[in-house]
């Protein structure tokens, strides 16, 4: 037998052997034999490279975070996640599935709650970098999809926390009671909301975690208790005949039509999402390889309750047609109490925690907003500017101005020749596209580019990615689909369609011009 075929390879069959047994093509072997082999030892060095290369950036960014205090423990965690995750709109989402609702909420945490939580959970195990999913698609990927992520991210950021002035605006109304329903549409007292907002949000941004991390602790408390007593609310007032319309456990085989899906897909990509987020500080968590994945574990079953049983109690006192989308929390804490004299005090005081909790949110979303620059400015992505640190408090104070800045001018700029209602659902759908492109990246990371990091994605772990990546299409397809009435559907597909391509084109621009000046750096020096 030919050397070629030695060392355990399967013989020639027996057509191409001639009488001797040596092969009439020992040419055509030998290129073949040296063409395995050379398969061989590329999927070999390019798994080297690729351990190499994740050693590299987990080193890069390790010393690069160095500075940053570690101000977040297991605790405080828990409740960031709970905060950024149980939003207040979203029972009000769900209540329009009506009695439906908890198998529409239970398919949303099958399909893509968990699998996000998988996911996430098993990256952050083999790399908790300050950056989280920048850094993961950037190892997996190249640095254009990294940023691209990032750009998608930081964008659905700005959106989200452009309308949480409207929200906390709302909340003071409910809280006030019927003497303050001018302020539910006048866009006055909604600038003047947003502009003291952002300037609290910055000045408190520039003190870092250790101030930040309070907020968003008192905020998750106040988010607890809140939706405790709106948990409990169905209870508290059966004497007045409420508790008939209390069924939060209905399991009722809902019909699949368009409308349930489009709000199925928001339920999903929109409330049950976040959990990537807190991935992004991972630099200023104490073992955070350990503690952000056990803080999902922990937190993950206290937020499914709170949706389903919150959405319950929204049934039971409001119909589907008229729930309010930017208040519903304190639209049903209202009316439930409204005939319980002195007690309805305390729940104006339970609806100003509402508002303590879309602050503690923003504080979130706004240190990781401005954390996104910053590692994008480590790779010369973007100006050096966006990584300047403040002297005293080590937080990036560049990038906190240019993001509270470009906010306020998307709280304002959204209220333009538009209704609340309407504005809250364009801002709310337009970020939903920006999400749902950031987590067809995360979910393919396991599906196609998971051998970069060095291991093997198990089947289970790829079945998860596949449910997410799936959900995520859904979701970006139905934003352009309101919900609810609007003056014109078809415009309001059209001012989702331009912000998204805009926005993404702008990206595509900041990421060459950022590339440019890298090269150009890199050539001087």
């Amino acid at each position: 037998m030919p050397r070629g075929w030695e060392g355990g390879l399967p013989p020639p069959p027996r057509e191409l052997t001639n009488q001797a047994g040596a092969s009439p093509f020992p040419d055509l072997e030998t290129f073949f034999l040296g063409l395995t082999l050379e398969r061989v030892l590329m999927a070999e060095l390019n798994q080297s490279t690729s351990t190499h290369e994740l050693a590299a950036i987990e080193h890069e960014v390790e010393a690069r975070s160095a500075v940053f205090k570690k101000e977040l423990g297991l605790f405080d965690l828990v409740l960031a996640q709970v905060v950024f995750v149980v939003g207040t709109i979203w029972v009000g989402w769900a209540a329009k599935l009506g009695n439906h609702q908890m198998v529409f909420w239970l398919l949303a945490i099958i399909t893509f709650y968990l699998p996000l939580a998988a996911v996430v959970i098993f990256l952050n195990n083999r790399m908790p970098l300050e950056g989280g999913l920048y850094q993961w698609a950037k190892l997996a990927f190249n640095d254009f999809v990294a940023f691209m992520v990032a750009w998608n991210l930081w964008v659905f950021g700005i959106l989200v926390m452009s309308g949480i002035g409207l929200i906390i605006k709302k909340n003071i109304a409910y809280a006030i009671g019927p003497r303050a329903d001018w302020m539910h549409e006048n866009k006055k007292m909604t600038t003047l909301v947003c502009v003291a907002l952002m300037i609290s949000i910055v000045a408190a941004s520039r003190r870092g975690l250790a101030l930040g991390k309070w907020v968003q602790n008192v905020g998750g408390v106040f988010l607890l208790v809140t939706f405790a007593t709106l948990m409990l609310l169905p209870f508290i007032t059966a004497s007045h005949g409420t508790l008939a319309n209390y069924h939060p456990f209905s399991t009722s085989l809902p019909e699949f039509s368009s409308y349930n899906i489009n709000v199925f897909s928001k339920l999903a990509v929109g409330a049950l999402s976040g959990f990537e987020y807190i991935a992004i500080l991972a630099g200023e968590c104490r073992a955070p390889a350990r503690n952000i994945s056990r803080s999902v574990l922990i937190s993950a079953p206290i937020i499914a309750l709170m949706f389903i049983l919150g959405t319950a109690s929204v049934l039971a006192f409001v119909t589907p047609d008229q729930v309010d989308l930017i208040g519903p929390i304190p639209q049903v804490l209202s009316r439930g109490f409204s005939s319980f004299g002195w007690v309805s005090t305390l729940v104006s005081l339970t609806i100003f925690g509402v508002a303590a909790r879309q602050i503690a949110l923003m504080s979130i979303y706004f240190a990781g907003n401005t954390r996104l620059p910053m590692v994008a400015g480590w790779d010369d992505l973007l100006p050096a500017w966006f990584t300047r640190l403040h002297k005293r408090y080590q937080t990036p104070v560049n990038s906190i101005l240019f993001v509270g800045m470009v906010t306020l001018a998307f709280s304002l700029a959204s209220l333009i020749g538009v209704k609340e209602q309407e504005a809250f659902q364009i801002q709310d759908n337009a970020a939903t596209v920006f999400y749902a492109v950031m987590y067809m990246v995360l979910f393919a990371i396991p599906l196609i580019a998971i051998k970069r990091f060095g291991v093997r994605a198990p089947l289970w772990l790829k079945i998860a990615s596949a449910s997410g990546f799936i959900v995520s299409v859904i979701a970006g397809f139905y934003t352009m689909i309101p919900i609810t009435k609007v003056d014109s559907p078809g415009m309001f597909a059209a001012k989702i369609i331009v912000v998204v391509v805009i926005a993404n084109a702008i990206g595509v621009v900041l990421f060459v011009l950022g590339r440019k000046r890298a090269e150009k750096s890199g050539g001087q020096t």
